[in-house]
């Protein structure tokens, strides 16, 4: 427990103390969110400095660097699974600051760049890891379907992780509760272990740059932060085998995806929308809703799922 709480506050000293200067680097060197002419009721935003995920991302990596003990390897290998997302969206950010628009990198080039990634961690998970999943206490073995299995799996979390992005505090206080119960959820099953130990230092780490990115945002995570945070995710749910577990404590990252990608579809057949505006975040602030109230509730509902879901592994294990 002493453990958890030491990589906590390590990587929340250095979130809060690199946010300042990162900060003030951004706006030097004018790498300024620009804000897509649709979203009108965010123009508000428009020159906010982006590319804040650096913050969260060296905070974790420099606390594990202390913390780590057990299958370290395994670990390192995770942080690099982050840290290679996260240059993947630092590329699709730097296109969109140097030519001062929202678009950066060509979706196809993104799906290329995580499928790559992907196809890497699903070789090593059926040579190295098993091709079992776990189920509250139930092992479902896919076999070699493990292998598409988990390229899917990446893709759609760092994507969804990505699209809920939309609104200041959210992704990263979503993260921060969906982080902090995966944690608990590994510490139960598995006992004290690197992976519980990199959830902790991230939940760290997001808890700084919240005090930086909550409303009304200083900095904006990016792609750099957003891509980063879900091959995070996604990484620690696979070596876990937890990831089953992710459309329930992640219920709102699922939302979110599906929102999105029912409008196009829908609007693709037949020129009309199901939500005034997708992602489904952005369609309650069309409603009226303020996005202080919307990231409020999505935290609410995170630890809702959260708690339900830690409770029924405690009960697996004979602990409630």
């Amino acid at each position: 427990m002493l453990r958890y709480f030491l990589i906590f506050l390590v990587s929340l000293a250095f979130s809060i103390s690199f946010g300042f200067p990162v900060i003030r680097l951004c706006k030097k060197l004018k790498m300024k969110q620009t804000i897509l002419h649709y979203v009108d009721n965010h123009t508000g935003k428009n020159g906010t400095p982006t590319m804040g995920g650096m913050i969260f991302i060296f905070a974790c990596i420099f606390s594990c660097s202390f913390f780590l003990s057990d299958n370290v390897y395994n670990a390192i290998l995770v942080l690099i699974v982050m840290f290679a997302f996260s240059f993947l969206g630092f590329l699709d950010d730097f296109l969109k600051i140097r030519f001062h628009q929202n678009e950066g990198l060509k979706p196809y080039q993104k799906i290329i760049g995580q499928v790559g990634i992907s196809i890497i961690i699903s070789l090593f998970v059926y040579f190295k890891l098993g091709t079992d999943i776990d189920f509250f206490g139930v092992n479902l073995n896919l076999g070699v379907f493990i292998i598409p299995f988990i390229i899917l799996f990446i893709v759609a979390v760092t994507n969804s992780v990505n699209l809920i992005d939309g609104l200041d505090g959210l992704s990263s206080g979503v993260s921060l509760f969906y982080l902090l119960f995966l944690g608990i959820i590994i510490s139960v099953v598995y006992g004290l272990n690197s992976y519980s130990l990199i959830c902790f230092s991230m939940v760290g780490a997001l808890f700084g740059f919240l005090l930086f990115n909550g409303f009304p945002a200083k900095i904006f995570m990016g792609d750099t932060g957003s891509l980063g945070l879900g091959g995070l995710i996604a990484a620690l749910s696979i070596f876990t085998k937890f990831e089953l577990i992710l459309p329930i404590i992640g219920i709102m990252y699922v939302l979110t995806a599906c929102s999105d990608i029912l409008q196009v579809a829908y609007y693709k057949k037949t020129h009309k929308r199901i939500f005034k505006m997708a992602p489904l975040h952005h369609h309650f602030e069309r409603c009226g809703v303020h996005e202080n109230r919307i990231v409020a509730i999505y935290i609410v509902v995170t630890i809702v799922c959260g708690v339900c879901t830690l409770l029924g592994y405690m009960a697996v294990k004979g602990i409630v």
